[in-house]
C-alpha cells in the first residue's frame, strides 16, 4: 500500500459536511492530517461543481462515491453523469434497501439490476462496487448472500467494496474474502472491529482493534486493490482524531 492510495470516507465525517462552507473546512482539515484522497458519502446537498473544486483545490482526488441504491438500480445513467461531474471512476451500491435476503426472488432481481446497472457504468468507463454489511452473510442454499451476489454477476460489472468490520461482524474471515474476491476489489473499507468488556463489538480506529491489517491489507494487495479507505461509522470522541490515529496507523505500520 502506497501513501497515495489512502483516502478517507466522508461518511466519517457527515457531521462536518453538511454545508458547502463546513464541507471547505473539512476538507482543509483532512488535507492537513495528510490524507491525499476521499470517497464522497454522506455530505449534505453541495452542487457537485463545489465537491469537486473545493477537493481539488486542497490537493484531494474524489476516488469513489456512495451513491444512492435506488438510483443505482433504476438510473444508473444519472450516476454516470454524476461521477463524470466528479472526476471520480469508482462508486457502490451502499445499502440492500427494501432487500429480503430470505426471499430468492428479491436476491435474484437484485442481481439481475446490479449486473445490469454495472454495464451501464462500464460502458462510459466507471465502475460499479457492491459495498456489504454483516446481513449478506446469512448463508441460505449452503452459500451467503455475499457469494450469491458474486456468483450472479459478472465481475466486468460488478467489483467489490469490501469492508473489513462488516466481514468480521458477519462472521467471515477478511484475509480470505480479499482473496476471494482476487481481481474483483478494486476498493477496501478499513475500520477496525474491537470489543467492549461486556463483549458488545464496537467499530474502532485502524489498528486499535481486533483485526490484522498487515494481513488484510498484504491479501488486498494480492488482489488487485487500489484504494484503501478509511472509515468509521461512529466514533468515541472528536471524529478528526480518530481519523489521524487511523491515518498515524497506516503510514507506521502498513505503507510498503
Amino acid at each position: 500500500m502506497k501513501l497515495e492510495q489512502i483516502a478517507i470516507q466522508l461518511y466519517t465525517l457527515r457531521d462536518f459536511c453538511k454545508t458547502t462552507a463546513e464541507y471547505a473546512e473539512t476538507l482543509k482539515r483532512v488535507r492537513a492530517i495528510g490524507y491525499q484522497a476521499i470517497q464522497i458519502s454522506g455530505v449534505g446537498p453541495i452542487p457537485l461543481a463545489d465537491l469537486r473544486s473545493i477537493a481539488h483545490g486542497e490537493g484531494l482526488i474524489i476516488c469513489a462515491t456512495h451513491e444512492s441504491s435506488a438510483m443505482i438500480l433504476e438510473d444508473p445513467a444519472q450516476v454516470v453523469d454524476r461521477l463524470a461531474a466528479l472526476g471520480c471512476k469508482h462508486t457502490s451500491y451502499p445499502f440492500p434497501s427494501g432487500i429480503d435476503f430470505n426471499s430468492a426472488a428479491h436476491v435474484d432481481a437484485l442481481c439481475a439490476k446490479l449486473d445490469k446497472a454495472g454495464e451501464v457504468l462500464r460502458k462510459a468507463g466507471q465502475v460499479l462496487s457492491y459495498h456489504n454489511h454483516a446481513h449478506e452473510f446469512y448463508r441460505t442454499g449452503g452459500r451467503t448472500i455475499l457469494e450469491s451476489i458474486y456468483a450472479r454477476t459478472s465481475p466486468e460489472n460488478l467489483q467489490a467494496e469490501l469492508d473489513t468490520y462488516w466481514v468480521q461482524a458477519g462472521g467471515g474471515n477478511p484475509v480470505d474474502w480479499c482473496l476471494k474476491l482476487k481481481g474483483r476489489l478494486p476498493v477496501l473499507h478499513l475500520k477496525d472491529y474491537a470489543v467492549a468488556a461486556d463483549g458488545k463489538p464496537f467499530f474502532a480506529e485502524v489498528g486499535s482493534g481486533n483485526l490484522d491489517f498487515k494481513a488484510i491489507v498484504a491479501a488486498a494487495e494480492t488482489a488487485g486493490c487500489g484504494w484503501f479507505i478509511v472509515e468509521q461509522d461512529t466514533c468515541p470522541g472528536d471524529p478528526f482524531a480518530s481519523i489521524e490515529l487511523s491515518f498515524d496507523y497506516m503510514t507506521e505500520h502498513l505503507l510498503g
